[in-house]
């Protein structure tokens, strides 16, 4: 390989659809470098970094399930939102560094911008590391307390706790409570895990879902939010916001995010 390039890697990856966000920011720039898939299990994602490292033309990384925990271990130093969170999705070699940052949680935030949830009642179901990045993200935005639905209910309180966050932890089969604001945060509903339990009626009218899976797009929960006539925040929203970051830093140029809309279309093909 000639070309500078970045990568993401997870396990499993096949269903990333980073190559294709970063491949057209690429062409619609003129950029000649390179965005590809790397498929690396945890046993050997300190092999990968040692390599990559190594090498001049590695710009760096995104990083998917089920890693974004782990890289904060191997990392030479963590930025921003990714000390805090405990959890980072990208990595990018600095003066002989790597650097692992958190963009999940402002690409989160986008959709929200102009949405007030400083005195709602939000739903996150999940305890890895997006959810560790939408509540990183609710805490900067502002919310009323927190309700975090997890398999391990003492992993979940655990994360609350550490991060000096309002609210209570509760089982993943829990009844939902009437939440402003639902986030699946979790890879239920994702293609190959299982599904999400749903209680879509307990929401108010006027609530808001947001899946972050992107594979399917259109997740069960989000079919269930759109029939009970309830707003509906796709995956997409926070994968592209997440990627535009990650873009410049990898290539140094800013995404070209007027092109947002050919982008979903692409996407959703």
């Amino acid at each position: 390989m000639t070309k500078a390039y970045a990568e993401v890697i997870g396990d499993p990856i096949a269903h990333s659809k980073s190559p294709l966000i970063h491949g057209f920011w690429l062409e619609k720039l003129g950029i000649d470098a390179e965005y590809r898939l790397a498929h690396v299990k945890a046993e050997e994602l300190r092999a990968y970094f040692a390599g990559r490292r190594a090498d001049p033309l590695w710009r760096g990384c995104n990083v998917t399930i089920p890693h974004k925990s782990a890289v904060i271990e191997i990392a030479d130093r963590c930025e921003g939102a990714a000390k805090k969170a405990g959890a980072a999705n990208c990595v990018t070699p600095i003066q002989g560094e790597l650097v692992a940052t958190n963009t999940d949680v402002f690409g989160f935030l986008e959709p929200f911008a102009d949405v007030d949830f400083e005195d709602s009642d939000v739903i996150v179901i999940g305890a890895g590391g997006a959810s560790r990045a939408v509540l990183i993200a609710l805490a900067l935005h502002g919310y009323g307390r927190v309700h975090l639905y997890n398999r391990d209910v003492e992993k979940a309180a655990a994360l609350l706790a550490g991060l000096g966050m309002r609210g209570e932890a509760r089982p993943l089969d829990a009844p939902w409570i009437a939440a402003d604001l639902l986030v699946n945060a979790s890879a239920l509903g994702m293609e190959g895990y299982p599904p999400l339990p749903m209680d879509i009626a307990a929401l108010p009218a006027g609530a808001t879902v947001c899946d972050v899976v992107y594979a399917p797009l259109e997740t069960p929960l989000l079919a269930a939010a759109r029939a009970a006539k309830l707003r509906a925040v796709d995956g997409l929203h926070m994968l592209i916001g997440q990627a535009g970051i990650a873009f410049e830093a990898f290539f140094g140029e800013a995404a070209p995010r007027e092109h947002d809309g050919e982008l979903r279309e692409l996407l959703t093909r």
